[in-house]
């Protein structure tokens, strides 16, 4: 199958990929209510179609935090991407450099960040708060002397989301010798990921914690490890911690609420994604798309508002951005194109989005993406 959207990508994915980290990757928690929501919600907001316009000329690009985006679409971090593709993280950041758009590495991530720096072009940095301080502050003085110019501290998730295909999959849930022949036989029945990622994809372990975890030998084990050590505890004021070490721009992500928003503003973030995890923590709660303008309102002054769930083509972009954003942040997109096919997919699907954008813009007049506003949205219907 060639494909033409995300939907495709998917599908390819899932073809390829054993079933645990499919799975894993579609997933949300729960009755997968607010996953559901993710992509309705933005489904069911309308352009406005705007006709006898010059659109000879588009400007996709935006700035942010220092940096330039081609368009305004970054890699939101995904977990152990380097298990959908041979060191997966790394191609992936390939792939987003030469679009000219921004890879934030997952603190979970197979490969960890002096990997990826040394693709030519240092990632954003993703971070949990873990109870381990003093790993968490040798990890941060790694990424700062790598220069990793951007710091997205993730604060939905104080405890692990409850999934259950994750457990029906046999990811969670599952040990001893009955787990490991189910892993085998997974990866044996799908040979194109097991030669690309089971057999040359090694080491598979989470590289940016994999000198605080003794004895680990799967993947698994490492997610087991960093379960235990999220920090419940965890308040605004821990950012003065975090910035006795990261003297750079920190993005807070996992915003849904205008609240806390403002909170994020008092605690002096640079920056905040406006997130429900994907749909991945707490089930039930409102999509990203329909938190958005509010926050956007309230903080868009103040700080970046970027966003994140549910952004499947280049038209949701222009949703987004008409609704407040400064850009979007994809996550489930950029994982299934990697799976499908590593590097040149991810290549692919992010030329696609940027010709869908242009598409959305050219046939609401707007010229400008930096300009766009809710004049673009028909908010009759």
């Amino acid at each position: 199958m060639r494909a033409a959207s995300v939907s495709d990508y998917r599908e390819l994915a899932r073809r390829r990929l054993p079933k645990i980290f499919f799975e894993y990757i579609d997933g949300g928690s729960y009755a997968e209510a607010t996953l559901a929501r993710n992509v309705a919600d933005i489904e069911a907001i309308a352009l406005r179609q705007r006709v006898m316009r010059d659109m000879s000329k588009l400007d996709m690009g935006v700035t942010s935090l220092g940096q330039s985006f081609a368009m305004p679409v970054g890699l939101a971090p995904v977990g152990m991407a380097g298990m959908y593709a041979r060191r997966g993280e790394t191609q992936a950041a390939r792939a987003a450099a030469a679009a000219g758009l921004p890879f934030c590495l997952s603190a979970m991530g197979v490969c960890d960040a002096e990997e990826v720096a040394a693709t030519g072009v240092p990632p954003w940095f993703q971070l949990y708060m873990l109870k381990d301080r003093g790993y968490m502050r040798a990890l941060l003085g790694r990424v700062k002397a790598l220069g990793c110019p951007v710091l997205v501290f993730t604060v939905d998730l104080p405890i692990p989301g409850a999934r259950y295909r994750d457990v029906r999959s046999g990811f969670t849930g599952s040990s001893g010798l009955s787990g490991a022949l189910n892993t085998a036989w997974d990866g044996a029945t799908h040979p194109a990921w097991l030669w690309d990622v089971g057999l040359h994809g090694r080491p598979h372990s989470l590289g940016s914690v994999a000198g605080a975890v003794q004895g680990s030998r799967r993947v698994t084990d490492f997610l087991s490890w960093i379960a235990r050590n999220f920090d419940r505890t965890v308040t605004w004021k821990d950012l003065d911690w975090v910035r006795e070490t990261w003297d750079g721009p920190i993005v807070i992500k996992g915003v849904l609420d205008v609240a806390d928003a403002k909170a994020a503003v008092k605690a002096g973030a640079q920056g905040l994604v406006v997130s429900n995890h994907g749909g991945r923590q707490l089930d039930g709660v409102r999509s990203s798309i329909s938190a958005l303008p509010k926050i956007a309102d309230a903080v868009g002054s103040d700080l970046e508002v970027y966003m994140d769930g549910g952004i499947r083509s280049g038209l949701d972009v222009l949703k987004a951005m008409a609704l407040g954003a400064k850009a979007c942040f994809i996550g489930r997109a950029w994982a299934y194109a990697l799976g499908a096919g590593g590097e040149a997919q991810v290549t692919k699907m992010l030329g696609t989005l940027r010709s869908e954008l242009a598409v959305a813009m050219v046939l609401t007049g707007c010229a400008n993406v930096r300009e766009a506003g809710r004049e673009l949205l028909d908010q009759e219907l």
